[in-house]
C-alpha cells in the first residue's frame, strides 16, 4: 500500500487516505487537479515519465488551484489559495501514487453520461486515444502500463 490511497465516498466521488500527514498535500493535488479526468492523469503520467528519463515535461502542468513543478527527482506542489501549503515527494513516490490512482479510476464502473468522443470505447481508452491525438505521439506508458 502506498502513502495515499483511494476510494469512492457516498456520493461516487474520489476521495484520498494518506497514511502520514506528509502525504496530505499530494492527495488533495490528485482529487483537485486530476479528478476524474482521465486526460489530466495521462498529462501526470507522461510529465513523470519525461521527466524521469531527462526531458523536460512536455508543458508545464496548468491549475489554478496548485502550482506544480516535476523534476528528474522531485515533485513540489504548493496551494495557491493556502499561503505557506506547499510540500515536496520524491518524483518516485509520486509516480506510484498517480500509477495507483490511474488504476483506481480505470478499475471504476463507467459512469452513466453521454461523451461525445469515441462513445464505442471505454472512458479510459476514449481518454488515451484523444490525448495521443491532441499531442501527435503515442502517450509514454503505452505498452507497459496500458
Amino acid at each position: 500500500m502506498g502513502p495515499v490511497t483511494f476510494s469512492m465516498d457516498q456520493y461516487n466521488a474520489p476521495i484520498y487516505h494518506a497514511t502520514d500527514e506528509r502525504y496530505e498535500l499530494l492527495g488533495q493535488w490528485a482529487m483537485m487537479d486530476i479528478s476524474r479526468y482521465f486526460l489530466a492523469c495521462l498529462d501526470a503520467l507522461a510529465m513523470i515519465d519525461d521527466v524521469t528519463h531527462g526531458r523536460a515535461p512536455f508543458e508545464e502542468w496548468s491549475s489554478d488551484n496548485y502550482e506544480v513543478t516535476f523534476t528528474s527527482s522531485t515533485f513540489a506542489v504548493s496551494n495557491n489559495w493556502i499561503p505557506g501549503r506547499s510540500q515536496s515527494y520524491p518524483i518516485d513516490v509520486v509516480r506510484s501514487v498517480v500509477e495507483d490512482y490511474w488504476r483506481f479510476l480505470v478499475e471504476q464502473p463507467e459512469r452513466n453520461v453521454t461523451r461525445q468522443y469515441r462513445p464505442d470505447l471505454p472512458e479510459w481508452q476514449a481518454g488515451l486515444v484523444r490525448w495521443e491525438e491532441k499531442w501527435g505521439r503515442p502517450h509514454p506508458y503505452r505498452g507497459r502500463f496500458f
